[in-house]
């Protein structure tokens, strides 16, 4: 590093990696034999620069087996999207009389809330969506104030100018801005407070001010800073300037030619008509480096390399072909005459896979092989966290312990999600999915009695399972005494009761119970590791400044609110994982290298990630501002891509796939493929380990799974026939013997939709007591309904549709002349071969000449003849058959009559209710004859008997594919894997 006059700045080429490279360089200017590098100050980005660079100290002087050294001091100057403090040494500057304090952030947010909802009135968002729109706004306001934009000049001609040719939301949305920015900024001032963007930004110039005036005695170096903030750049280059001080930059394009230089675009230069054309190319990753010097004042041309490389140093030839890999749009051009040896990445793959979980395998599948080379390091570099996620999964099946540094949202952890589940439980008035997920939660009583509290919550799961019952948890104490849970429950309804709030109360005062609530369920397991630390320090923080501003929220409204809120809080695993496997988000890979760097998740969305527009200040304002917009993210993702490929060996991954269909592979990917052409793409294609992953979980191919026939014993097969399982057994012998002889039951689900068997419960039970009490048929309707405990959403839905039904019912039996109803809801049985056929009757007429009618309700569509006919519903004749061998008490008599009596919807009319005979009279011109039917009822029920019951027929699956069964068993008798593949 030579010495020379005006600003020291440097560059590190992307094949040299930064943190080695930056080390060997400081190491021999800046060494002391006494005090080593004590002296030296280090300005990083962000804290995770600084254990970048500590690490890279340490395998430098490893590497040298030179004796220990003291390290530099270290001050993080900070990126305002990393949420890093500022570090420790540039604060205590003397500053402290000289600069306000900073506003602390979540008071902001609540305050922002309350002024965005006095300012829109009666159109202000409600709940979290304000809450989100004040967040929104904060974002707004420290873009502006990073890039210094004072409130008044929201207001100057160049935006008012624009205001014509914009949308109207976007103008009410400008407006309410500027309005609720000059109300927070004049209660600033009353508190003597500054926003943290704009002490940061007086901090900055306030130590350019001094080290100008008086240059620190010791070197000052600001390494891999690369934030374009106005203020910042001033500080970077008085530190440039300072007897030893330098500006080290990342990656900085030396070697592109100056017209290519000059297509990036103004980026900021003085004497540009506007701050930010809109012709800009702010994709490029040279672009914000571009900006940043035209804000320090400095050219190009005044850069200069940084000679020293570092260990995981890749071929330097990488660094060419990564300047015409991100070539702007006419600069690109010279492709195609490029020949193959300037076109070609030597030790960069490309890997493409199905879909996320097979790109996840091989990944881990290569970390796993790389591990085998002794010394080597690998890093994993993806925005997507599902990815890493899945990544860090796979690896311990070879006991590899990889932490994702760039860490999990706080909802996903343990403690995160029980808190979340706390409020959800209140939000939705113990609903049963949130409760049940809450009271089996790993966290709750992880003490010697969580067995027997899992034993009871269980218990409790059974009984809820079907539709959802009332809200509250008192409607829930009827299910937990039939349970005999009711001393449990009481424990639980203890801890639970002061959740059920209502009505708006203080934010304050819900997060407050939340935290009661889940100290009683988890004691201290809900605090005591990482997840639970970061939850501990986000509710302290909330609900303090919550208690102050008096934020008032809905219940309903707090999980959401919650959520969004806890997502913007990363948990980071503690360190301890493999000391040579890196699992890095974008902003964590800064600096960093390995031997082996493989960046994944290379699509559109992911890498980059899909840019979002401002919601309260339209692009053309932003740019006639100077700030730029949301496509500049791209060009920083861009920049981190190119710093990764200039790892000795890279691997490009993406999959075909996500999780909501087939992904477009990213920019990038496409831009790597069409530079090295046809010619040369099939070279760098590397799929060895996609195949790996493919094999690594088959086993040998199996045969066809054949039709499931099973042939229980003669004991086994002596069971009861109803009058409803005739059906499936002609129509699917397998139902009957899963259900009948293995004795398996489909478990509803908690929170289903009401279901058929569930509404024909409820309807025969309301028709029963109303035929045997006479009394109002409604008012029954309205009792049974209020002791099933019914959902009132389940109840708005259907009660209408079953009210007109039972009047129907009511008003046709009362039209019934020559005919009365004998009996109702009656039991029946007989013996038939041996067999007992049994079942309940829901109602028995008697006509004028003493013959009988069979009357079943339905709260669906009847059966139609046909399948009467070919003998898949024969309840009807059962029951008849039972009548006509004396089989129901006090009831005798020949049957003529079968009738169903439906509660759907009339066909073809707009009532509900109709009579339907299964049989060819009247107008049906398919069916059987009504004398027809008992005789073949009976020879139907013979033959079943004689096959399956007494004989020693296969109880064969899905012998009738037209056979209307349901299909609880499907998965049992495995039909995906057979049906449609007989021989």
């Amino acid at each position: 590093m030579a010495d020379r006059p005006g600003p020291r700045l440097y560059s590190i080429a992307a094949h040299r990696g930064f943190a080695d490279a930056l080390v060997a360089g400081l190491v021999p200017r800046y060494a002391d034999p006494e005090f080593g590098l004590a002296r030296l100050t280090l300005l990083l980005p962000s804290s995770r620069a600084m254990r970048t660079v500590s690490e890279a100290f340490i395998r430098h002087f490893g590497e040298s087996d030179a004796p220990g050294l003291l390290m530099p001091r270290m001050a993080v100057v900070g990126d305002l999207d990393l949420d890093e403090t500022l570090g420790s040494l540039l604060d205590p500057l003397g500053a402290g009389a000289d600069i306000a304090p900073a506003a602390d952030p979540t008071r902001r947010w609540l305050r922002l809330a309350e002024l965005i909802g006095e300012e829109r009135g009666k159109d202000a968002p409600k709940g979290s969506a304000l809450l989100r729109l004040a967040f929104e706004a904060g974002r707004a306001m420290d873009r502006l104030l990073v890039e210094e934009i004072r409130p008044e000049q929201l207001l100057e001609n160049s935006v008012l100018d624009l205001l014509g040719d914009l949308a109207g939301h976007w103008q009410d949305s400008l407006r309410i801005f500027a309005r609720v920015q000059a109300r927070w900024l004049a209660e600033l001032q009353e508190r003597g407070e500054l926003d943290a963007a704009a002490r940061r930004n007086a901090l900055f110039r306030l130590a350019a001010r001094r080290w100008k005036a008086d240059p620190p005695p010791t070197p000052i170096v600001a390494a891999g800073v690369t934030s374009a903030a106005p203020a910042l750049a001033g500080l970077l280059r008085v530190v440039s300037e300072l007897p030893q001080g330098a500006v080290i930059l990342p990656d900085l394009d030396l070697s592109m030619p100056a017209d290519v230089w000059d297509e990036l675009g103004e980026a900021g230069a003085p004497d540009a008509e506007t701050p930010l054309a809109r012709s800009d190319a702010v994709t490029h990753p040279q672009y914000h480096l571009k900006l940043l010097l035209n804000r320090m004042g400095v050219a190009r041309e005044e850069v200069q390399h940084w000679h020293r490389a570092g260990m995981g140093k890749g071929p330097p030839e990488r660094s060419h072909a990564i300047s015409s890999l991100f070539l702007p749009p006419e600069a690109s051009k010279a492709w195609v005459g490029l020949p193959s040896e300037k076109r070609s990445l030597s030790g960069v793959r490309l890997m493409q896979s199905a879909n996320p979980e097979e790109e996840a395998q091989a990944i881990a599948l290569m970390v796993r092989e790389t591990l085998e080379e002794k010394e080597k390091r690998v890093a994993v570099i993806t925005p997507d966290r599902g990815l890493a996620g899945r990544v860090v999964q796979h690896l311990r099946r070879w006991n590899i312990m990889a932490d994702d540094t760039a860490g999990r949202p706080l909802p996903q952890t343990p403690a995160g999600r029980l808190f979340l589940l706390l409020a959800e439980v209140g939000a939705e008035q113990a609903a049963p999915v949130p409760l049940m997920a809450l009271l089996e939660h790993p966290l709750v009583r992880r003490d010697a009695n969580r067995a027997e509290w899992l034993e009871a919550a269980r218990k409790l799961e059974r009984r809820l399972r079907g539709p959802r019952p009332a809200p509250g948890l008192e409607p829930l104490r009827a299910h937990a005494e039939k349970a005999r849970l009711g001393e449990w429950w009481g424990e639980v309804e203890a801890i639970l009761g002061p959740l059920m709030a209502e009505d708006q109360a203080p934010l304050a005062g819900q997060l407050d119970r939340l935290a009661s609530a889940g100290e009683a369920l988890c004691g201290d397991s809900l605090w005591d590791r990482e997840d639970g630390r970061s939850l501990s320090a986000f509710v302290e923080e909330l609900r303090l400044q919550a208690r102050e501003i008096g934020t008032m929220l809905d219940p309903a409204e707090l999980p959401a609110a919650l959520r969004e809120a806890m997502d913007r809080v990363a948990v980071r695993p503690p360190y301890g994982g493999h000391p040579r496997v890196s699992i890095y988000g974008l902003l964590e890979s800064r600096m960093t290298r390995a031997d082996l760097v493989i960046c994944a998740g290379l699509n559109e969305g992911s890498w980059p990630a899909t840019p979002s527009a401002d919601p309260l200040l339209a692009p053309p304002v932003l740019r006639a501002l100077g700030v730029p917009g949301s496509d500049f993210r791209i060009g920083l993702a861009a920049h981190d891509l190119a710093g990764a490929l200039g790892a000795p060996e890279v691997v490009l991954s993406r999959s075909e796939r996500d999780a909501s269909g087939p992904a477009i592979a990213s920019r990038f990917w496409l831009r790597v493929r069409a530079l090295l052409g046809d010619d040369l793409v099939q070279r760098h294609e590397d799929q060895r380990h996609v195949a790996m992953a493919r094999a690594l979980d088959d086993g040998v191919t199996a045969p066809p799974h054949p039709r499931p026939a099973p042939m229980p014993s003669k004991e086994q097969r002596k069971v009861d026939i109803s009058v409803t399982a005739l059906d499936a057994l002609r129509g699917d012998p397998y139902q009957f013997y899963a259900r009948r002889i293995l004795g398996l039951a489909a478990l509803d689900p908690l929170d289903a939709r009401p279901s058929p068997a569930w509404q024909g419960t409820l309807a025969h039970e309301i028709l029963r007591r109303w035929h045997q009490e006479r009394g109002d048929i409604h008012a029954i309707a309205l009792e049974e309904l209020s002791e099933m405990n019914a959902h009132p959403l389940m109840r708005g839905l259907w009660q209408p549709r079953l009210f007109e039904a039972l009047k129907w019912v009511a008003q046709k039996v009362g039209d019934m002349v020559d005919r009365e109803v004998l009996a109702t809801e009656r039991k029946c049985e007989m013996w038939f071969d041996g067999v007992r056929i049994h079942g309940r009757t829901d109602r028995i007429d008697r006509s004028s000449d003493g013959t009988l009618t069979v009357v079943d309700y339905k709260t669906g569509s009847p059966p139609s003849a046909a399948e009467v006919a070919k003998g898949y519903r024969l309840q009807l004749g059962l029951t008849g058959l039972i009548l006509e061998a004396g089989g129901v008490e006090d009831v005798k008599g020949d049957v003529t009559g079968f009738e169903y009596w439906s509660l759907a919807k009339q066909r073809g009319g707009d009532g509900f209710g109709y009579v339907y005979e299964p049989l060819k009279v009247g107008n049906q011109r398919t069916g059987l004859e009504p004398q027809d039917f008992l005789p073949e009822t009976r020879a139907f029920l013979h033959d079943a008997i004689a096959g399956w019951i007494l004989g020693d027929r296969p109880f064969e699956a899905k012998p009738n594919p037209d056979f209307p069964g349901y299909n609880d068993y499907d998965q049992l008798m495995r039909l995906d894997e057979w049906m449609g593949r007989e021989e």
